[in-house]
């Protein structure tokens, strides 16, 4: 026998329930979300500490630094590339398409664990999200305007950019609404704007805190104007809650459209490779994979230099490893019906483009995607290495690789041989494809770093919630109660 009780929150949907026994015994919190017996104080501390502090680690000023330097030499290379053309790529007839294309769709896949973890997960009342939806939201949002910038720069006249956007022009130039990279600029730019919506009002909490809590006029201001308010009342929770799930609905078939949208750039050709029907689907499953992949790569680090492994539990990492594991299967199951559907066909030029990807040229590059995204996640299986770090560390970073890998392979073999002989060609990247590249990884961390050092990374208000503490049945509620009621200023 059994009773259900609302949970006591602030910061929790009040839907959330939590299932006790008549006898009064503790509630099955299992597994343990925050660790080493911390207060809502503690982590408050914790978390406000990272941004409060005067000087940050010596592994975050490298870091930045790095990230920094690279983020230059991508926008000298930009200029470089917009004064002198795009010829100082490899890009070539008929490789018209190769490392800019690669990159936008990779960051654009990148992006889409940030809304997997905050929109769907909370709406599926997922509890593990919580540590770690900061992480993914802001992730999505950087690795977004990573992504925006290669198509821009791919057109060649950048300073003609505005003729892809339905805008009245002198020149009566208008987009062609029946090219899917029109659609690319809709799907996109919606994404975007849903994406930092909801990121910025999930901070709204977490900045009126910094604001209570800011020692300097400059800060309090700061933080006062971006927290827009707030104060915590029960008012104000009601109307952010309804506002937050709102934006969670609103945000959750965007991860199916984006990448679906984006897909549609390959699919609606006749090309060998690109014309099929599985593309949708597959890049969705592709896109989630790789963003879990970089959230582990970037979360591992930095819970380690900041000390927050009692908020950022291996539960967390575990739960990602996870979601790995199953998308991996997806995006391999992709990869073996793709031959399926060549041979099945029997369209000889699309036989011969996938034996080609296997065996032909770029040989390497198929394989290197297999290793990396079929093989290194079976390790996922085992719990010890779901538990282990620096395995964690190794096949995320093998899958971001493999991902980058996957895009390279379809667009560039499958545009190297085509129907006629006569006309293939071989894509040799430059030194400038590959310090771009470099380049828009370093933007992506300086971007990423920054946002670390000023902003809250774990979303405290959200943390709270499903702290043990915050049962009101729980031993340690009576002890957490005077806290819990002072929202904002905890």
């Amino acid at each position: 026998m059994s009773t259900v009780f609302p949970t006591f929150r602030p910061h929790a949907p009040l839907s959330q329930t939590v299932e006790i026994d008549n006898t009064g015994a503790n509630p099955t919190m299992q597994p343990q979300l925050v660790t080493g017996g911390l207060t809502f104080q503690d982590v408050t501390d914790k978390v406000c500490n990272v941004v409060e502090r005067k000087d940050m680690p010596l592994a975050w000023k490298i870091a930045l630094g790095i990230s920094a330097l690279w983020a230059l030499v991508f926008v000298v290379l930009v200029v470089y590339l917009i004064s002198t053309g795009i010829g100082i790529w490899g890009n070539n007839i008929p490789v018209a398409w190769a490392f800019d294309i690669t990159n936008f769709v990779t960051w654009i896949g990148i992006g889409h664990a940030g809304t997997l973890i905050s929109a769907i997960l909370y709406l599926l009342r997922q509890r593990w999200r919580t540590a770690i939806n900061r992480f993914s939201e802001a992730m999505t949002i950087f690795a977004v305007i990573c992504a925006g910038l290669f198509p821009a720069i791919h057109v060649g006249r950048i300073w003609l950019i505005y003729w892809v956007f339905p805008i009245p022009n002198q020149q009566n130039v208008w987009p062609q609404f029946r090219s899917p990279l029109l659609w690319d600029v809709f799907a996109v730019s919606t994404y975007f704007l849903v994406s930092l919506m909801f990121w910025f009002m999930g901070m709204i909490p977490d900045l009126a805190t910094l604001r209570d809590r800011a020692t300097t006029p400059i800060r309090k201001l700061v933080y006062g104007l971006l927290s827009m308010g707030w104060r915590g009342s029960n008012r104000q929770w009601l109307v952010y809650e309804k506002a937050y799930l709102l934006l969670a609905a609103l945000s959750t078939p965007l991860v199916l459209s984006v990448h679906s949208v984006v897909s549609f750039d390959f699919a609606t050709s006749q090309l060998p490779g690109w014309h099929t029907t599985i593309f949708p689907p597959y890049f969705v499953a592709g896109a989630i994979f790789g963003g879990f992949a970089m959230v582990l790569t970037l979360i591992i680090p930095a819970r380690s230099m900041f000390g927050l492994q009692n908020i950022i539990t291996m539960y967390h990492l575990e739960s990602c490893a996870k979601v790995i594991l199953a998308t991996g299967w997806m995006v391999g199951y992709a990869y073996t019906l793709e031959f399926f559907i060549a041979w099945y066909s029997g369209n000889p030029a699309e036989t011969f483009t996938f034996i080609n990807r296997a065996t032909g040229p770029y040989a390497w590059a198929y394989w290197t995607m297999i290793f990396c995204n079929v093989l290194t996640p079976q390790l996922f299986w085992f719990k010890r290495f779901r538990t282990s770090i620096w395995s964690l560390l190794f096949v995320a970073i093998a899958v971001d690789i493999g991902m980058w890998f996957e895009r390279f392979v379809i667009i560039v073999t499958s545009l190297s041989r085509d129907f006629l002989p006569s006309s293939w060609g071989h894509f040799t990247p430059t030194w400038v494809d590959i310090c771009m590249l470099i380049g828009s990884i370093g933007l992506f961390m300086t971007l990423f770093l920054l946002f670390t050092r000023f902003l809250p990374m774990v979303a405290m208000s959200e943390i709270r919630g499903v702290m043990d503490g915050a049962q009101p049945h729980h031993s340690a509620y009576n002890e957490h109660a005077e806290l819990a009621g002072e929202g904002a200023h905890v």
